[in-house]
């Protein structure tokens, strides 16, 4: 079994809602991970030396496309050596952390980790999506449409987009219940999403680390 590649995204450290369930994940998968914060290590943006650099032959690289293509390879190949994926992505602002979007950019290559005309590398493997959020964004809610974090990311992650992925999500909703007075009345909802992801996370680390182990 290959390693679990882990990418962590929020800023709060271990007050963090996303980091605690991912914690559950975590404690339940028996194989190897490779975990990426990039809270506390971000990585560059996707700048114009690094776009170039994927189509001037690498003898012909500046030193700037030479140092982004440097910092590029490392993270496709941590990408294209996982089994699994486990991303930590909160809602920020209604979006994902830029952060994580510039690892995205960085990782997304045409004819690396993703193929216009046919299956991607990495297209099939199991990646569990943990984003959670301070308010309810599901049907009825005053929010609903709004989540440009969990639908973006299952689009661009999964298979219907560019890196073919087997995404499940899991969403701890309503995270600001227990602080914010006018949402007092919301705090069973909040626990009981609380208890769900907890659950549904330790359950998708077994299931998965059960599939490769069959």
């Amino acid at each position: 079994m290959s390693y679990l590649l882990h990418i962590d995204s929020s800023s709060l450290g271990e007050a963090s809602i996303s980091r605690q369930v991912a914690q559950s994940f975590r404690r339940a998968w028996p194989g190897e991970v490779v975990h990426r914060d990039l809270a506390t290590a971000p990585v560059p943006h996707l700048s114009a030396a690094g776009i170039t650099a994927r189509t001037v032959e690498p003898a012909r690289h500046t030193p700037e496309q030479a140092e982004a293509a440097k910092v590029q390879d490392e993270l496709v190949e941590e990408f294209l050596g996982a089994g699994a994926y486990l991303f930590t992505v909160p809602m920020y602002n209604l979006t994902m952390p830029s952060v994580f979007k510039a690892w995205l950019d960085q990782v997304i290559v045409d004819g690396r980790t993703f193929d216009r005309s046919g299956p991607s590398p990495a297209t099939g493997r199991p990646a569990v999506l943990i984003s959670a959020r301070g308010g309810g964004y599901g049907p009825g809610t005053p929010n609903h449409g709004l989540d440009y974090v969990v639908p973006a990311l299952e689009t661009v992650l999964g298979p219907d987009g560019l890196l073919g992925l087997d995404v499940t999500s899991v969403i701890p909703e309503l995270t600001k219940a227990p602080q914010v007075p006018a949402l007092a009345a919301l705090r069973p909802k909040h626990e009981a999403s609380m208890a769900a992801a907890h659950t549904k996370a330790r359950e998708l680390a077994t299931a998965i680390a059960g599939a490769y182990a069959a």
